[in-house]
């Protein structure tokens, strides 16, 4: 548990390096742009993700499959 903390500790400062030294010197390079896009990409992955089954409110397989087949039905309205 203590590793992952620091790890992700670590992570952070050296993003948050990354991110001031492009914004703050003239002398910021490649390196420091992709640590800050690379940071950015990473928080917008959607890691909490469950699958379909498990996740809360989910429909299942083969839905509009069916809604499709009753629309065509006659006398389905």
């Amino acid at each position: 548990m203590v590793r992952r903390w620091a790890a992700c500790v670590a992570f952070t400062v050296l993003w948050w390096w990354a991110a001031a030294r492009l914004l703050f010197t003239f002398d910021a390079g490649a390196l420091e742009g992709a640590v800050a896009a690379g940071g950015w990409g990473l928080s917008v992955l959607p890691v909490h993700c469950l699958p379909k089954a498990r996740a809360d409110g989910a429909l299942a397989a083969g839905r509009w499959r069916r809604a499709w087949r009753a629309a065509r039905e006659p006398g389905a309205e």
